[in-house]
């Protein structure tokens, strides 16, 4: 297992072979760091180092900015490439309730993976703005899908995209959250794995 080290003001934590002059999160000078022993198992670790949630968040993310953006685009502009806004606007509330999915079923395992549970009150309050944007989504999809793209559209999207805002306000302050020890077993789970 390599030698892990923390910085002591911000946190950070890396490989002590690959430790320069200054921790290259807050830059302050190598004596900062203190030895530091991983505490989560590997099985857990990897899973979160996939950065499946934060990949399916971003994607998700152009979308909800994308399109208000293009709704009034076509709104401010309307002789101008058209078509091409059009097309990019439909694609994007057609593809975008598939975002959210991929976000929401990549959030659940990151939470399982980083609390073992659902339970705690930011990631709850995650789950109830999770759902308000992807009834929004949907909605905006049913109403939009004949080219409806009027005012019921763009409160729709402003409302997809205050909500998006809160989750990424909430999220930032789990990034670093992982609590210690393996992810839990179900007893039949364990029971039939021994078998």
């Amino acid at each position: 297992m390599k030698e892990l080290v923390r910085c002591k003001p911000c946190g950070y934590v890396m490989e002590a072979g690959k430790l320069k002059d200054v921790c290259p999160a807050c830059g302050m000078p190598a004596k900062a760091f203190e030895p530091y022993r991983e505490r989560v198992a590997l099985n857990r670790l990897f899973v979160l180092s996939l950065d499946m949630h934060p990949i399916a968040i971003h994607l998700s993310q152009t979308f909800v900015i994308l399109i208000p953006l293009m709704i009034f685009s076509t709104m401010l502009f309307p002789d101008f490439n058209n078509d091409i806004f059009m097309s990019v606007l439909k694609f994007s509330i057609y593809i975008f309730p598939l975002t959210l999915i991929a976000a929401i079923i990549t959030g659940v395992i990151d939470g399982l993976f980083r609390f073992k549970t659902l339970t705690p009150p930011i990631l709850r309050l995650k789950i109830i703005l999770s759902s308000i944007i992807i009834v929004l989504a949907g909605t905006m999809f049913f109403v939009a899908k004949d080219g409806n793209y009027g005012l019921f559209t763009i409160i729709l999207s402003l409302g997809c995209l205050f909500c998006a805002v809160r989750l990424g306000l909430l999220g930032k302050h789990l990034i670093d959250v992982i609590l210690p020890g393996s992810y839990p077993i179900k007893k039949a789970k364990a029971t039939a794995a021994a078998s």
